[in-house]
């Protein structure tokens, strides 16, 4: 299935939330706000959570994961910002089904609260333009914006500038999340942790950017770069044990996703793919194939 279409019933609404890869991930400069000026190719691939929608009287959350908690999650923000920004009376009862990991650097909760932001403006009726959507979702976190769009994008500013790109040609996707302690608020370390001499001027997204425009995408597997992916081997025990396995599993080239601990590994060929993932499922690995 390819996420993000949506089923109605009666008065029932399911929406659809992919996980997404940064292929490329620059920080150019720290900005005067204290944030940093990313430039960012994102895509989404097809492993997604799912939310399901019905009218209530007020907000409530349910969740089939119990470690998942909605007062901290992104998904209770946006609802409560939709909700505040229309004043609109309407409540909304939203289950949320995860299969993508948490705290993982896939972005879930930024594409839940994507999610939200959608399912409800269409629940409510609220008739907001994808515009005023942007605006709220560049409120939430830098990642939202982009999964509003979903596909292949540019991502400037602070992630809230967002221009779809051509798709990425298909491309089967190795994934594994490696069980390393999950350490909060590690974006936010990562970052923190960056030295200027980690800023790149933007061209390795521009030539990514331009790859997909043109004819070449064979030549887009070299081009991928996340500037996380040296401090993130060293904030994070094992990590690099774990990218040796996947190594030794058959990959070409492992790759962080996002802030981490995820990684992951891009391959043509289904047989290859499908090789690579039996062979990290029989080293005890939580590993995922998707496209």
């Amino acid at each position: 299935h390819s996420c993000g279409k949506y089923l109605t019933e009666e008065n029932m609404l399911t929406l659809l939330a992919p996980a997404k890869l940064n292929l490329t991930l620059e920080v150019l400069a720290k900005r005067p706000d204290g944030f940093h000026e990313i430039r960012s190719v994102i895509q989404t691939i097809n492993l997604c959570d799912s939310l399901r929608f019905q009218l209530g009287q007020s907000l409530t959350f349910k969740c089939d994961e119990p470690k998942w908690l909605p007062e901290k999650s992104l998904v209770s923000k946006a609802a409560s910002l939709l909700q505040e920004t229309t004043k609109t009376p309407k409540g909304a009862t939203i289950e949320v089904n995860k299969r993508i990991p948490l705290m993982s650097g896939l972005g879930g909760d930024s594409s839940d609260a994507a999610a939200i932001l959608r399912g409800l403006n269409q629940l409510w009726d609220l008739g907001l333009p994808l515009p005023e959507l942007v605006k709220l979702a560049s409120q939430l976190g830098s990642d939202v914006a982009f999964f509003l769009y979903r596909g292949t994008a540019l991502v400037r500013g602070r992630g809230e500038i967002v221009t779809p790109l051509p798709p990425l040609p298909h491309t089967w996707v190795a994934l594994v999340i490696p069980p390393v302690p999950r350490i909060p608020g590690k974006t936010e370390q990562l970052y923190a942790s960056l030295k200027p001499n980690h800023y790149t001027p933007g061209e390795i997204t521009d030539r990514l950017a331009a790859l997909l425009t043109g004819i070449e995408g064979e030549r887009l597997l070299s081009n991928i770069f996340n500037v996380f992916e040296g401090v993130a081997l060293d904030m994070f025990d094992r990590l690099r044990e774990y990218r040796e396995q996947f190594l030794k599993a058959g990959a070409d080239c492992v790759h962080l996703a996002g802030s981490g601990p995820a990684l992951f590994t891009l391959i043509k060929d289904k047989v290859q793919a499908a090789k690579i993932h039996e062979s990290l499922q029989r080293q005890g690995l939580e590993a995922y194939l998707v496209e």
